[in-house]
């Protein structure tokens, strides 16, 4: 229908946009299945494009979902990333806070990103593992920086093991509080502060 017709005018979407369209399609998919489930003809028909189209931006499924995983992890490491001169204990609480607020409006891609690990595509495993990865020594740069915690990360050969862990933990307790935890975000934020401060403190 035209517009002089009466109808809506549909604005044609541009590369950009279109990508990040099929990107959300693929993370809501992914988070509430496994990768052997989800099938890019779903994906094309909930986007409303042909799947010639799909293909045109991501060749593969294994492509398609390592992009969706890309993206998530550049979200989060955008989010967490350090403020010089701030405190750990000031930034951490600041930090946690951005993170919950983006797991619980982005869930499905919260979901579809930690999926990664039990993809059985190396590929996608390693996508995954380098995130992880970043996130990890981004962590430690600002403990090392950190006049309280600084001189004990740096002394401590189990540091990056903690922090490791710690982040392990951040991420169990994340995806249960999105399956309906009673906690408020506030609650959820104290819990994972207390749990890299305690095995930190000197």
């Amino acid at each position: 229908m035209t517009a002089k017709q009466g109808g809506p005018i549909r604005r044609r979407l541009s590369t950009e946009e279109r990508r990040d369209q099929l990107l959300t399609v693929g993370a809501r998919l992914f988070s509430d299945s496994p990768y052997d489930d989800v099938w890019i003809e779903q994906v094309a028909e909930i986007a409303g494009v042909s799947r010639g189209l799909l293909y045109h931006y991501f060749p593969t499924k294994r492509d398609f979902f390592a992009a969706v995983v890309e993206r998530e992890s550049e979200r989060m490491l955008r989010m967490t990333a350090a403020v010089p001169g701030v405190p750990v204990r000031e930034q951490l609480a600041a930090s946690l806070d951005t993170y919950l607020e983006y797991v619980q409006a982005h869930a499905h891609g919260f979901r579809a990103f930690h999926r990664a690990d039990a993809a059985g595509d190396q590929a996608v495993r390693r996508i995954y593992q380098r995130a992880l990865g970043a996130h990890e020594l981004q962590i430690l740069a600002v403990l090392a920086e950190d006049p309280e915690f600084g001189p004990v990360a740096r002394a401590r050969p189990d540091t990056q093991l903690a922090v490791r862990g710690w982040l392990a933990f951040t991420t169990s307790v994340c995806l249960e509080w999105l399956r309906g935890s009673d906690l408020s975000r506030e609650q959820v934020r104290d819990l994972c502060a207390r749990a890299l401060l305690g095995v930190l403190t000197p």
